[in-house]
């Protein structure tokens, strides 16, 4: 059972405003501006649809000034090559299927479905699919990254693009923030079902990213409020890949979205979002933008 502390954060969780929020005067631009490939719900069921009888596709989800987020479907056996990003942090959510991840500086990574797994930067990493199930992986990096590959064999064919080689002096890159090279759903829904953490649980922390681990019952929740519109963010768009179970968005101008696992949620900056979990079972979003402490702007009279 959860305890009193945490039902209280999970009724903090909803609430419109937090208590001694100052008022202040914000820029409010059109809300629900969306430009390919970004739309209100990506569901992971149109997705297999679409690529029905296919084990290897990608699909770009969200590739905004902050982010960018792949899904990606690989067969058994597939490799991706040794590579790393310079400049740049990158984290995976392994929704199905099993991939021995190799990062350099920590022991190799077996994930399986709900496996965070992120890479620091100037880190070398490579995957690769194990089992005989494809893998179904979301991976996300930060906006403008570049990739460099150990072998020139490994280097893709771009528009606009030649490959060079290079001398790069580097230290790989440290987790730090608390940021782990692996951690699981089961782990994190447990120390929460625990009462061991309470609240938001922050999985990726970097000063060009953040991914967050909502987790928790609509039953703990006061009912809902369809006045309520929530609150937005100026500077950054939020989107969420559904982890499980299933979760409510109004958003403004868009209307009442209930999406459910592996869907992907995405909401421009300047746009009104009240999330919360729904149904009976546990809920759990994986929360991702483009800073470590987005604001969130709620409306001073409700």
């Amino acid at each position: 059972m959860f305890s009193t502390a945490i039902r209280l954060v999970l009724w903090l969780a909803v609430l419109p405003v937090c208590a001694g929020a100052q008022g202040l005067w914000a820029p409010k631009g059109k809300p629900a501006q969306y430009t390919a490939p970004h739309q209100p719900h990506t569901r992971l069921s149109d997705l297999k649809a679409k690529h029905a009888g296919s084990q290897e596709w990608r699909e770009l989800i969200v590739d905004d000034e902050h982010l960018r987020s792949e899904y990606i479907s690989a067969k058994p056996g597939a490799k991706a090559p040794r590579a790393l990003h310079p400049d740049t942090r990158t984290w995976w959510v392994v929704m199905g299927g099993e991939v021995r991840f190799d990062i350099e500086t920590v022991a190799p990574v077996v994930a399986a479905k709900g496996s965070m797994v992120q890479a620091p930067m100037a880190t070398f990493f490579s995957y690769e699919v194990i089992g005989n199930k494809p893998a179904l992986i979301f991976e996300t990096n930060i906006a403008g990254a570049r990739t460099l590959y150990e072998s020139q064999a490994a280097a893709p064919k771009l528009p606009g693009i030649d490959w060079i080689e290079v001398k790069l002096g580097r230290t790989p890159g440290v987790f730090g923030r608390n940021n782990k090279p692996h951690v699981t759903f089961a782990e994190m829904a447990r120390q929460l079902e625990e009462g061991r953490v309470q609240g938001t649980q922050r999985i990726v922390e970097d000063d060009r990213g953040a991914a967050n681990f909502i987790y928790g019952y609509e039953k703990q929740l006061p009912s809902i409020d369809p006045k309520q519109r929530g609150h937005y963010h100026p500077e950054c768009a939020e989107y969420w890949l559904i982890m499980a179970g299933q979760i409510r968005y109004p958003i403004e101008n868009v209307g009442v979205i209930i999406a459910n696992e592996g869907d992907v949620v995405y909401v421009p900056r300047s746009t009104f979002h009240f999330p919360r979990w729904y149904g009976p079972g546990p809920s759990c979003r994986l929360a991702m933008n483009g800073y470590p402490n987005i604001a969130h702007l709620f409306d001073a009279q409700p």
